[in-house]
């Protein structure tokens, strides 16, 4: 089993070797033998559902399985056809075991999306992403896509041109946070086999909404084309990807995923122009045009009123 993962963390081609993954035998040239190959999955699940990347989500990922399990803490739309809703709290380890029961994939979109204070942050982010991991684990290991952050690393300058491997530098709390859930997806693949593919997603908004984002953007579309990816490929392991489209002023590296398939398609240099015209230039000294964290950097350490 750890032979198969060493040649998955080096990404060498291990398409015609057969191994054992997670005890079971499995052919990875024969994609009978690989269900998630064909991205034929039964019931996918998608937490953080009811958040705004998470609507979006909801709609664009219904192809990808028979079921769509969609869950939240805050109230969701009724379930349309072929629509799952749960509302869970990720802090209840038993809600959450519930959650996670019968589905073949997972994108974790849940918890705290921004810098709240620790409590929230606790709950939300590091309890309720160990529940998740002990859920999956309990429950066949269903690959996961995780949303972490480009706030692991905010303290990078934007001269910096990162690669998967630099060091953590979190630009706060929230940070620290997906910190720890790239770490503990880690642990559960290097001891469990557990496969996680570790999003650091920029800014996946619909256009890019000012000059960071030139840089930051990840168009919705390349996210669903990775995601598309991340549960077609034979072997995923436990990889960084940066979350971020073909951006010309980007300053994350992918080049390490080229045995994943995926290629992003937008670029933020089409509205440049645009942003030129409506945004104004930040201030050169201020952390949104020295730091790759951006407004991140300015916030104090919350507190709980």
């Amino acid at each position: 089993m750890y032979d198969l993962y060493d040649k998955v963390k080096r990404n060498l081609d291990i398409s015609t070797t057969p191994e054992t993954l997670n005890g079971v035998s499995r052919s990875l040239d024969d994609p009978q033998s690989i269900r998630l190959g064909r991205i034929a999955m039964k019931r996918l699940l998608v937490t953080g559902a009811a958040g705004q990347l998470g609507r979006v989500m909801r709609k664009r990922l219904a192809p990808m399985a028979e079921i769509l399990r969609l869950a939240d803490l805050s109230p969701l739309d009724p379930a349309g056809p072929n629509e799952e809703c749960v509302q869970c709290d990720l802090a209840d380890a038993s809600a959450v075991d519930t959650m996670v029961a019968d589905c073949d994939g997972i994108v974790h979109l849940g918890g705290i999306s921004v810098e709240r204070p620790f409590e929230q942050i606790l709950h939300g982010n590091i309890i309720g992403l160990y529940n998740l991991y002990e859920a999956a684990r309990a429950h066949g290991q269903p690959r996961i896509v995780f949303a972490s952050s480009n706030h692991t690393i905010g303290y990078y300058s934007q001269t910096e041109r990162l690669g998967p491997n630099v060091p953590f530098r979190p630009d706060g709390l929230y940070g620290v946070s997906k910190c720890f859930g790239e770490s503990l997806a880690r642990m559960y693949f290097e001891k469990f086999g557990q496969e996680t593919a570790l999003v650091r997603i920029g800014s996946c908004t619909p256009e890019p909404q000012n000059h960071r984002m030139l840089s930051t953007w990840f168009s919705q579309d390349d996210f669903v084309s990775l995601i598309e990816a991340v549960f077609r490929a034979p072997v995923l392991g436990c990889p960084v990807i940066w979350g971020a489209s073909a951006n010309d002023a980007g300053w994350w590296d992918n080049s390490h995923l080229g045995w994943l398939g995926w290629k992003p398609k937008d670029n933020a240099e089409t509205f440049r122009q645009h942003i030129a015209e409506t945004t104004p230039q930040p201030d050169p000294k201020d952390a949104v045009a020295r730091f790759q964290g951006g407004v991140f950097i300015d916030n104090p350490i919350f507190k709980a009123t």
